[in-house]
């Protein structure tokens, strides 16, 4: 699919890492580095603009490295861009360990997918239709 974007950061283009890649790198676009401090969270703007296509969304979510390694994710995680907005890309970022977190320009901060989705005709019913698993919730499915 052809999206429309607009770069007015210093960095290249985000693309994917490999052929089989549902997410491409987002990028800090920064005029000088912003120190994270334990549990502190800030905005990161990335200097893209993108006009989708109306019925897909652009999500963005943590990167596993960043996360894993750093303690850092994505605070709205998935954070969704929808089709109408035309505003900079930003990504919420936290820092979730007990160490600060230096953000440098050109930080690869987050990973954003494009997906597609449906919005939904709500239809009110006196039942619905039942199941096995019925009003069974959190980890009801798990026990043996």
């Amino acid at each position: 699919m052809k999206v429309r974007i607009i770069n007015k950061s210093k960095h290249a283009l985000p693309a994917y890492a490999t052929t089989a890649s549902a997410g491409m790198d987002l990028r800090a676009n920064l005029d000088s580095p912003i120190v994270l401090r334990s549990l502190e969270r800030t905005l990161v703007p990335t200097g893209l603009f993108i006009e989708l296509p109306a019925g897909f969304e652009a999500q963005v979510r943590p990167r596993s490295g960043l996360a894993f390694k750093n303690g850092l994710t994505v605070l709205n995680s998935p954070g969704t861009v929808d089709a109408d907005y035309r505003g900079e890309i930003k990504v919420i970022l936290v820092n979730l360990s007990k160490d600060d977190f230096t953000v440098n320009d050109g930080e690869r901060v987050a990973q954003m997918i494009i997906a597609k989705h449906e919005q939904a005709e709500w239809i009110e019913v006196d039942e619905l239709l039942s199941t096995e698993r019925g009003a069974g919730g959190f980890g009801s499915t798990g026990k043996k």
